[in-house]
């Protein structure tokens, strides 16, 4: 179910597919993107990620409905970073297990201990092991195994 906006004069009409932003949002945590942009039948939407994850998404009108380009955004998150937060201190590959097949370093409701090794982030060959800023029960995993992330995106959160 698509669900429709409507723009400021009242008209309804089909600026901004929602389940096409949801789709986009979960592409991008799925692949570590920072932001995705697509065009189809002369619409265009783009979904952004913000520095502290909150996910963003712009959608023009289509051409045709005046010279005027509407934009929807999509409200971000009033607070700053989760304090939970346990950021990249690197660019590189994130692996959630010592080695392929092993068992998960953490798991989401696992009590974890300053110091613990969350997660391990290759870069230039080399592994660098990411231990927990704090201690605290891991409330959510925001990566996923073997893939891509960037200098200061949320590995996990600890609450």
């Amino acid at each position: 179910m698509n669900k429709e906006t409507k723009p400021a004069n009242g008209k309804s009409g089909r600026l901004v597919d929602a389940g096409a932003i949801r789709e986009l949002a979960e592409l991008l945590k799925e692949t570590g993107l920072t932001e995705i942009e697509i065009e189809h039948n002369g619409a265009r939407l783009r979904v952004s990620k913000m520095a502290g994850g909150a996910i963003m998404a712009a959608a023009p009108a289509v051409a045709a409905a005046g010279p005027m380009a509407a934009q929807a955004v999509a409200p971000a998150k009033p607070s700053g970073p989760n304090p939970g937060a346990v950021p990249s201190p690197m660019v590189g590959t994130v692996y959630l297990s010592p080695e392929p097949g092993a068992k998960p370093f953490i798991s989401v409701g696992q009590t974890v201990k300053e110091g613990d090794t969350l997660f391990i982030v290759e870069a230039m060959k080399t592994m660098n092991p990411i231990t927990a800023p704090k201690g605290g029960v891991v409330g959510e995993i925001c990566v996923n195994d073997a893939s891509p992330v960037e200098f200061g995106q949320t590995l996990c959160i600890i609450n």
